[in-house]
């Protein structure tokens, strides 16, 4: 069993999320890597994520850019803390501040911890902290 999940929506993704696989090995911390998009494959995703605390996950770390769904639809299904990472997107004009806006701006109940654009070094010092008060007795 993993303690982190980690999903981003596309294999593209992979190389700007792959430098929180460091920092959660160098603290001990284990994790899963998957791809899955709220968009594309809206059912699988939401098994995935809705399953994730039954599969033994205690936090979530989503990547995504430009419409940056998935962390906020994460959100919405289970209730383990979930960490946006908003990515920049060749896609975008916006070099990732739409990944960054939509992420940061959930409503009211659908909580995503937000870190900085292609930040997920930061996104695993967090789950690693979080995993940390977790355990404390």
């Amino acid at each position: 069993m993993a303690d982190v999940l980690i999903i981003v929506g596309s294999e593209s993704d992979k190389p700007r999320i792959e430098p929180a696989f460091e920092v959660l090995s160098k603290a001990g911390v284990s994790y899963e890597f998957h791809v899955s998009s709220a968009h594309r494959q809206p059912e699988q995703t939401g098994d995935l994520v809705k399953t994730a605390r039954k599969k033994g996950f205690r936090v979530v770390i989503a990547g995504a850019g430009l419409s940056a769904a998935l962390p906020g639809f994460a959100a919405s299904v289970t209730d383990l803390p979930v960490i946006g990472v908003p990515l920049r997107s060749s896609k975008s004009v916006l070099d990732g501040l739409d990944a960054l806006l939509s992420i940061v701006q959930m409503p009211p109940g659908v909580p995503v911890a937000t870190v900085g654009v292609d930040n997920a070094k930061n996104a695993a010092v967090l789950a690693a902290r979080i995993l940390a008060l977790l355990d404390l007795p």
